[in-house]
């Protein structure tokens, strides 16, 4: 028994989104709330985590990423979906359209995350990059790079 026991708290302490699903599962069945207003509401919850953490690290960097903005709008949009699927009479174009809007959101994150301003190819043997937090850039000469490796 005590191994059994042992073994469940080892699972919960390195997979602790299984335990806060489990306890917002609970909560949910006692309050006796909808289970697509909780959806709705956890997602309205994570839209304003993203808005605080755009907020809290423009604030630090002094720069607005443009991945954060646009999470914030997939996220919102994937709820405005949620709510407008669980309503009675549904407006199929209105879902078909924040669909399409969705997809060119997220297209348009795959392309920031791509062309993110932290590496720089030059050319074929030249690379300049360089982080977010420093000032300094560093070039580097991959034909030096791979002789030194050999």
């Amino acid at each position: 028994m005590k191994k059994a026991i042992h073994k469940i708290k080892t699972y919960f302490s390195s997979n602790f989104e299984v335990l806060a699903a489990a306890i917002i599962f609970i909560i949910i069945i006692a309050t006796g709330l909808d289970f697509y207003k909780a959806i709705i509401l956890m997602l309205e919850f994570i839209v304003i985590m993203e808005v605080v953490k755009m907020i809290s690290d423009f604030i630090k960097k002094q720069k607005l990423r443009l991945r954060f903005v646009i999470d914030i709008f997939i996220i919102f949009l994937i709820r405005d979906v949620i709510i407008l699927t669980t309503n009675l009479h549904k407006d199929y174009f209105d879902i078909s359209f924040l669909l399409v809007v969705i997809f060119i959101f997220f297209i348009f994150r795959i392309l920031s995350i791509k062309f993110s301003p932290g590496v720089i190819k030059v050319s074929k043997d030249t690379i300049i990059e360089y982080e977010d937090d420093r000032e300094d850039k560093k070039v580097k000469d991959e034909k030096k790079l791979m002789k030194n490796e050999k």
